[in-house]
């Protein structure tokens, strides 16, 4: 999503976003960091690479790679004044989150950080590796230190912010559907597959990991570990690694779809590779493959990457990649790539796979951060987009061949534009409205809205088709990852939507969005894993966006009453 999330720009899975979103959202590196020098004692490196990790998965998503934040929404840790003028106020923001505005650096922030839900021990070593990186000179935090200061919190103990952080309650079904959870997971998932048979559910993790689940007896079994299949850059030459992309073809063959940085050329480049399984072990498949790589100039800030990897109706595999700024921002650098989007990002790509090798054509462009999408019984293409960090609406797009979508140069139904620097679209291109919001969920306010709220992070997308009942078949449902950039009293998304499209009199698709659930921990993914049977992954905990992300999260079920 927006970047579990993605990095969604963050990515909210929407800021997701996934996400960013992003999107997040979803990052675990799995990288290693050495000590310099040869004296650096063992315990040292150990810690050193502990507070990295812990880094890497907790803040890196809002605060960056480089700690340098994203400018306007959350602030710096590089070089902060903030963060270093009161050592106690910074285990305290990490222990109990910070809600409300701020200054750093000259420059005002007004926005959420959650809690970490992290021990004494992760929080000085991840706050030592913040105060000891990016030319930061701050003193040494210890566990017990931690442990004082967070005494005097809102969550006293560790057990406490635990606490808070629960598995919520699952919020009724609506009328003719069961709600159950079938899985409580020991990972954060970000993507969904199966046969659509009934046959198990696979699992993607934001570490690459895949899992087995029955969803009959709930038993989970990993089945293919990240590394085994992924191809990992060294620390010196790879930057992070986003795996967010998961499909099954025709043939039981399993896709899997990684992003990682390459810091051995200049510009930094992204690599995206996909990976096809070529065996078949246990009835699972397995021996994965790069079957197809391409790259780009990445970005310090913006990997959205390609997220979603499906097979459309011709057979051919689809695949979301997103824009690698904010919105066609430019700016000097010396070792990133600071000429905006590139022909091949910010983009659905349509890769010819009866091809040898795999051809990638560009099947629709002006699409920020498409996490999900899927096709309708008449073979047409709806894809979710999440938005920019200004406060546009996200996006449910009806995706034609060919077509242009805005990014970066429109959002939604906007004419104005988002930033002062957005850049001016080449002459002559035409653009393709998202659907129209009738209501009277999702954003709507007494006036078509294209298409949801703001930062809500639209995710993952499912076509309803006869076996569900009457109000329901024909009509799709859609996961929203719910917002974190905005405060807490706008608490969109952490839900699922049911779209119920038509034409209007101009041929373009409008329509009634419904809520389905709600007060849902983050839901990032939605697939249909048996006839009338739908899966839901929560991301994790959080209900709404003054929590924490929290522990990981779990599978539900949602069945048509009778199934």
């Amino acid at each position: 999503m927006k970047d579990a999330m993605m990095n969604r720009s963050v990515n909210r899975v929407g800021c997701w976003r996934w996400l960013g979103l992003l999107l997040s959202m979803m990052v675990s590196m799995g990288t290693s960091l050495r000590a310099e020098g040869p004296s650096a004692p063992v315990g040292a490196e150990a810690t050193a690479t502990r507070g990295r990790e812990l880094y890497l998965k907790n803040c890196f998503a809002c605060h960056q790679m480089r700690g340098q934040g994203i400018p306007g929404v959350f602030p710096p840790l590089a070089g902060s004044d903030y963060l270093l003028a009161d050592i106690d106020r910074a285990i305290r923001i990490v222990c109990e989150g910070l809600n409300g505005e701020i200054t750093v650096n000259g420059r005002r922030y007004a926005g959420v950080m959650p809690p970490a839900v992290l021990d004494d021990d992760e929080t000085a070593a991840v706050l030592n590796h913040v105060l000891r990186s990016w030319g930061n000179a701050g003193p040494e935090v210890s566990a017990e230190q931690v442990k004082k200061v967070r005494a005097t919190t809102a969550y006293p103990t560790v057990e406490a912010l635990r606490q808070a952080n629960r598995y919520p309650p699952l919020p009724k079904a609506p009328e003719g559907f069961r709600l159950r959870e079938v899985a409580r997971l020991p990972f954060r998932p970000v993507r969904l597959t199966s046969d659509g048979r009934g046959h198990g559910l696979y699992v993607l993790t934001e570490q690459g990991d895949v899992w087995r689940l029955d969803p009959a007896t709930a038993a989970l079994k990993q089945i293919l570990p990240a590394s085994r299949y992924l191809e990992k850059r060294p620390d010196d030459i790879g930057g992070p690694l986003f795996v967010l992309g998961m499909t099954l073809d025709r043939q039981k063959r399993l896709y899997i779809a990684s992003n990682q940085q390459n810091k051995a050329t200049r510009p930094y480049q992204n690599i995206v590779t996909i990976y096809r399984s070529t065996a078949v072990s246990a009835g699972d498949p397995a021996e994965l493959k790069p079957w197809f790589q391409t790259n780009y100039p990445g970005s310090p800030a913006y990997i959205h990457a390609v997220e979603h990897i499906a097979f459309g109706p011709d057979g051919h595999l689809y695949a979301g990649n997103g824009g690698r700024t904010d919105g066609g921002l430019t700016g000097p650098d010396s070792e990133w790539y600071g000429g905006g989007e590139t022909p091949i990002t910010g983009c659905l790509w349509r890769i010819k796979s009866d091809a040898q090798p795999p051809v990638l054509e560009v099947y629709a462009r002006g699409i920020r951060n498409a996490y999900g999408f899927c096709w309708n019984d008449a073979g047409e293409m709806f894809a979710t987009e999440n938005g920019p960090d200004a406060d546009a609406p996200e996006e449910l797009n009806h995706i034609e061949e060919g077509r242009h979508y805005g990014f970066p140069y429109r959002f939604a139904d906007w004419t104005k534009k988002a930033y002062p620097t957005s850049p001016e679209a080449p002459p002559g291109t035409v653009f393709t409205l998202p659907v129209a919001n009738l209501g009277p969920d999702g954003g709507f306010a007494g006036t078509p809205m294209f298409t949801f709220d703001p930062h809500s992070g639209p995710g993952g997308i499912v076509f309803l088709g006869k076996d569900f009942p009457e109000g329901y078949k024909g009509t799709f449902l859609l996961t929203r990852f719910g917002n974190f950039i905005r405060s807490p009293k706008d608490n969109a998304g952490f839900d699922v939507l049911r779209a119920t499209l038509r034409r209007n009199a101009e041929g373009r698709y409008e329509g009634h969005f419904h809520t389905v659930l709600s007060g849902l921990g983050r839901p990032i993914d939605i697939h249909q894993g048996a006839p009338g049977k739908l899966y839901i992954a929560e991301y994790s905990r959080a209900t709404n966006s003054s929590d924490s992300y929290g522990p990981s999260g779990r599978i539900l079920e949602l069945s048509v009453a009778g199934r």
